[in-house]
């Protein structure tokens, strides 16, 4: 029989696993546009909470409809950011820049709830700092697009997760989450749809792209990132619900490592070794704010 630790383990490590699956998805169709897929993964997500909340009603006593609305649009602008890596550069260096997010969540937690952050803080930000050098590798002080993507998608994670700190006091976990699904379905309606009536530069083709009706295979891939992205977060609860958040939190960094497999096997340039180096001192890093304090 296993223990609830070891639960935990084997259901983060089949959450990262279902992570760097729907990311390899996310690449096989890579041709329809980031805005366009994060459409279609939301919709999975707005179908089953809804269902959940039908089934069962919160009774949450509300009161914060600005931060819960802001939870969901930094959500929505990271993910989107991170699917656009996902399709773009190779999956490993995606996940790992959007594996920053511990790093920065830390220094918003004591920046907007004085939370005093662990000793190793200062060191852990170093590491993660010289981790980023040596995968975005920038010339004088430029960064590309991607690195730049990749950075917010770690950032924009950071402050939806520490407004989740305030909301939970006010809200339901499932309205919170729908929160972010919402707008997740909404902001690239949107977006598609002021792309039928302007023209936008390339540079920005992130946020604006016209709508692809996929054929064929592609709508196999989009249930396959659907359910992948669901099983992905029921797993990754589960683990959190029945072992330490320390253990769990440590767990989750695999999804690099599934993320550097996968992607190599779908034709991605396996990492160089400065890159191979910058993922294991973020990993670090990360380990340094995630493991519990003595």
């Amino acid at each position: 029989m296993l223990s609830k630790i070891d639960k935990g383990i084997l259901y983060m490590l089949l959450a990262s696993l279902s992570f760097a699956l729907m990311g390899g998805a996310v690449k096989m169709i890579s041709y329809l546009p980031s805005v366009e897929i994060t459409l279609f993964r939301n919709i999975f997500g707005v179908a089953i909470i809804l269902f959940a909340l039908l089934k069962n009603p919160s009774n949450s006593k509300g009161g914060k409809p600005l931060l819960l609305f802001f939870r969901g649009f930094i959500g929505f602008l990271a993910l989107l950011a991170y699917f656009y890596n996902m399709a773009n550069i190779p999956l490993g260096v995606a996940t790992t820049y959007n594996k920053t997010s511990p790093l920065f969540l830390a220094f918003f937690a004591w920046l907007f709830f004085k939370e005093e952050p662990p000793k190793l803080a200062i060191l852990a930000l170093v590491f993660g700092f010289l981790g980023l050098v040596l995968i975005a590798k920038p010339v004088g002080f430029s960064l590309s697009k991607y690195d730049i993507l990749g950075l917010f998608s770690g950032i924009g994670a950071a402050m939806a997760y520490t407004s989740i700190k305030e909301l939970k006091n006010y809200y339901d976990t499932r309205e919170i989450a729908l929160s972010f699904m919402l707008v997740g379905t909404i902001g690239p309606i949107v977006l598609m749809v002021i792309s039928e009536f302007f023209k936008f530069d390339k540079s920005v083709d992130f946020l604006f792209s016209q709508f692809i009706i996929p054929k064929g295979i592609d709508w196999l891939f989009i249930i396959i990132i659907g359910l992948f992205a669901t099983a992905s977060q029921l797993l990754m609860t589960k683990s959190y619900s029945i072992t330490k958040a320390s253990i769990a939190g440590t767990i989750t960094y695999t999804q690099i490592i599934f993320g550097v497999v996968v992607g190599t096997l779908l034709g991605d340039i396996f990492p160089d070794t400065y890159t191979l180096i910058g993922m294991l001192l973020i990993i670090f890093a990360g380990l340094l704010v995630t493991l519990p304090k003595r």
